[in-house]
């Protein structure tokens, strides 16, 4: 029996380990770096132990607060050292028990090129793997090809190639990505089958060789071939190419008597050809869509398996129950090439018919430091169309303000017709472009939102400067005028607006671009659209008015100098007003591109002299475990080199200075 757990994690899966941990009479025991020493997991867990230096990577200190700490069993979670085969050992020759796979098995499983081998030996269909190094790049390759790490997952390591003179960097950008996120630098190519669907089989087993599945997970919308939405079941397999998923986990797992709980992988091309492609060691990501259907406890499942119990479930008496669909809440900003937005949480609130699965809370800080996911929102109905519905409603009315989101794009998968009809691939965000550009609300939604924040702002104003408490809100010394000011969304868009405040609570809005004077004199038509104002109530957080007679109650979080974060039940969107006026700098600003979020410096690619054509690769940058790759933005001589390998840049740092200049 296990009494007292260490957690060597962080975040939201730490959390979610808390909860069953804690509910079946476990301890907890934590650990936290230095960006984490505010974090949720860390109020969470009965004790937390600061492990600073290498931190969740530090295997031997690890161990050593387990041991100190009496611990008698350690959960990895995922990522991190979750499939570190050398640190399960550690962990078992020290006398504790280790939750999930024996190391063999995580060492065996955890090397892709390995599991393709086993694959044929148990039968289970797979592609051929061809091994490549940076310098040993194969030929004759039919393409296109996926490049991969050998070791590891998350989606990093990954390049896909489909013309051959992109191979040779790919297989170095993989090497190298792989070496840096799993101290592994071995990279294999195969056939990138698309379109294709991704889906992956949970398995369980124990000591005693019994094996079981629990169902599948579709998991193909992706960007950077990481996955933002997962559902359980998949709505786009047959019967029989479902049981050749199923039965072919288990046949994996039997074959080298799996233990606890693990992941089989497969691609399902539109065919119906399926190809395995890896085997995850550990507990997913995705897991609570299984435990949604199924209604059994994974991590609960994981701790008595490990503690040397029977699985308590046979095959025949596991019971799937509709249908559930999860998406993954992140930091980033898709527009803008899917950069990681990092910053303080200002507000942070999901509320609805779902579960959420979250490692922050309002003041959290999102750090490069580590992934920028905020949370995992889970739907479950009776049907696909319900439980999206649910997702839906949830995503839309939730209080999110500090950093920038995926949320919009969320909503906007999860309306798409297409995904509503099950057409859902690999390729789905690349052939649906528009879907990465969602502003979230449209029309008098959107409207409303910025009418809330110009309300808002208006009484903050008011409320922080005692002078203005001597006049009405807005008031002007040429009565025929009202309050001009320009307001900007995220995505720069400019929008006039223009209040005359009658009293306290009421006011008329014109939004749109105000009439100009043409060469005589004469001002143009005046085709702002006006809506009437009248606040019905305000608190510290919330504000309800309506609008041309129709009533809304939004939440408002954020500042003025970041600007004001405004979410109704239609969803949300930030309005920054911009400055009256600007002050300009004194010294001349650099010319090159800049860092677009903080990071390290991985390496530079050019020297000063050397001119460079638009598009050529200058410096590539990691932040949150992700490689960005900054590139000349037009023909250019590099007139300076600012930063080198290792540097520590922040956001807007100049990189490299250019001479565009003929």
């Amino acid at each position: 029996m296990i009494r007292r757990l260490l957690i060597a994690n962080r975040g939201e899966i730490a959390c979610r380990i808390v909860r069953t941990a804690h509910r079946m009479g476990i301890d907890t025991v934590g650990v936290y770096t230095a960006p984490d020493a505010d974090a949720l997991h860390v109020d969470a867990v009965d004790v937390a132990v600061a492990v600073d230096g290498a931190g969740y990577l530090d295997a031997e200190r690890l161990v050593r607060v387990a041991i100190d700490r009496s611990c008698d069993a350690v959960h990895p979670g995922y990522g991190f050292l979750a499939e570190n085969a050398a640190f399960a050992q550690m962990v078992t020759d020290a006398g504790l028990t280790w939750v999930g796979p024996p190391a063999g098995q995580v060492e065996l499983l955890g090397d892709k090129l390995a599991v393709k081998r086993l694959a044929v030996e148990a039968g289970v269909p797979t592609s051929v793997a061809v091994e490549a190094a940076p310098g040993s790049i194969p030929a004759g390759l039919d393409l296109p090809v996926i490049v991969k790490a050998a070791a590891g997952g998350g989606g990093r390591g990954m390049r896909v190639v489909r013309s051959a003179d992109e191979l040779p960097a790919a297989v170095e950008a993989a090497s190298r990505e792989a070496a840096s996120a799993f101290g592994d630098g071995r990279v294999f190519i195969e056939p990138y089958v698309e379109p294709a669907r991704h889906i992956e089989v949970q398995i369980l087993g124990d000591r005693y060789g019994n094996v079981v599945h629990l169902g599948e997970r579709e998991c193909s919308i992706q960007r950077r071939h990481q996955k933002i939405i997962e559902e359980s079941p998949s709505s786009g397999l047959d019967v029989e190419v479902r049981s050749v998923l199923l039965e072919g986990a288990v046949a994996l797992a039997r074959t080298v008597g799996y233990e606890n709980a693990g992941t089989v992988e497969f691609l399902v091309g539109d065919d119906g050809a399926v190809d395995l492609l890896e085997v995850n060691t550990r507990l997913q990501v995705e897991h609570p869509v299984t435990e949604a259907v199924t209604g059994l406890d994974l991590v609960e499942l994981q701790l008595r398996i490990a503690a040397g119990e029977t699985l308590p479930l046979s095959q025949d008496e596991i019971v799937f129950d509709g249908h559930a669909i999860e998406a993954r809440l992140v930091a980033e900003d898709p527009a803008a090439g899917w950069l990681p937005s990092a910053g303080a949480l200002t507000a942070f609130a999901v509320d609805g018919e779902v579960r959420v699965d979250s490692g922050v809370r309002p003041g959290s800080r999102v750090s490069t430091a580590y992934d920028s996911l905020l949370a995992k929102v889970v739907a479950h109905g009776t049907t696909r169309a319900e439980a999206a519905a649910r997702l839906v409603r949830a995503l839309r009315a939730a209080e999110i303000a500090g950093v920038v989101t995926n949320r919009d794009v969320l909503v906007a998968i999860l309306t798409d017709p297409e995904f509503l009809a099950g057409e859902t691939t690999t390729g789905f965000l690349g052939d649906h472009p528009a879907l990465a550009a969602a502003r979230g609300p449209e029309g008098d939604d959107r409207l409303a939102l910025l009418v809330a924040a110009v309300v808002w702002a208006a009484r903050r104003d008011r409320a922080r400067d005692p002078h203005r408490h001597v006049a009405p809100p807005g008031w002007r010394n040429v009565a025929t005028l009202g309050l001009r000011s320009v307001w900007e969304d995220r995505f720069g868009e400019p929008t006039p607006v223009e209040e005359r405040w009658r009293d306290d609570d009421s006011l008329t809005v014109a939004v749109g671009s105000w009439p100009e004077p043409d060469a005589d004199g004469a001002l143009g038509p005046d085709e702002r659209r006006r809506v009437e104002v009248e606040v019905v109530a305000v608190d510290e957080r919330h504000l309800s008015f309506t609008m041309d007679g129709t009533r809304r109650r939004v939440s408002v979080a954020g500042e003025a100098s970041s600007g004001w974060t405004v979410t109704g039940p239609s969803g949300g969107a930030t309005w920054l007003r911009r400055a009256r006026f600007v002050e300009h700098r004194a010294d001349e600003a650099g010319s090159g591109p800049v860092s677009p979020l903080p990071g390290t410096v991985l390496s530079v690619a050019v020297d000063p002299g050397v001119v460079v054509a638009e598009g050529e690769v200058l410096v590539v940058v990691e932040a949150m475990k992700m490689e960005h790759t900054i590139r000349a933005p037009s023909r250019a001589i590099v007139r300076e080199v600012l930063v080198a390998v290792g540097d520590r840049v922040d956001a807007g740092d100049l990189l490299v200075a250019l001479d565009t200049g003929s």
